[in-house]
């Protein structure tokens, strides 16, 4: 059986991942995950899974497939609208991916400053789990 991809905590039902295979797909499906988010862009790396491909492997197991991709110099209000668009329809448990985690750790704290979380708590819980958001409070200047 595949190996489930090294899964960060954000809150309840969710969580973040670095970039996906399609083993990781089939390990996520065969551990009850309802919703994937992809955060990446194609082509950003050399052999990724496409979203198109990703999204039929997700349909074929029951996963709802969501994608919105950014990059740092790329993020709108919109991907933040649409991400957290996602995080309140969408059913739990969810991973939302990129290729690290960071890009899906930094737009999920965004909808969490929306919600009235303190930036700072959020930079810590992404440091605890390894990425690194320091950015966060001047993202939420810019695009909040």
């Amino acid at each position: 059986m595949p190996s489930l991809p090294p899964l960060m905590q954000l809150a309840p039902g969710l969580t973040a991942a670095g970039a996906l295979s399609a083993d990781h797909i089939e390990a996520l499906a065969a551990s009850g995950v309802k919703t994937i988010i992809n955060n990446r862009p194609d082509n950003e790396d050399p052999g990724q899974l496409s979203a198109d491909e990703a999204k039929k492997l997700c349909e074929a197991r029951g996963i709802a497939y969501h994608h919105i991709p950014f990059v740092a110099a790329t993020l709108t209000r919109d991907h933040i609208d649409a991400f957290e668009t996602v995080l309140m329809t969408g059913s739990h448990p969810m991973v939302a991916h990129c290729r690290s985690g960071t890009r899906s750790t930094m737009i999920w704290a965004l909808t969490r400053i929306r919600q009235g979380d303190d930036p700072a708590a959020l930079v810590a819980l992404g440091a605890r789990n390894g990425v690194d958001i320091s950015a966060l409070p001047a993202l939420a200047a810019k695009l909040l």
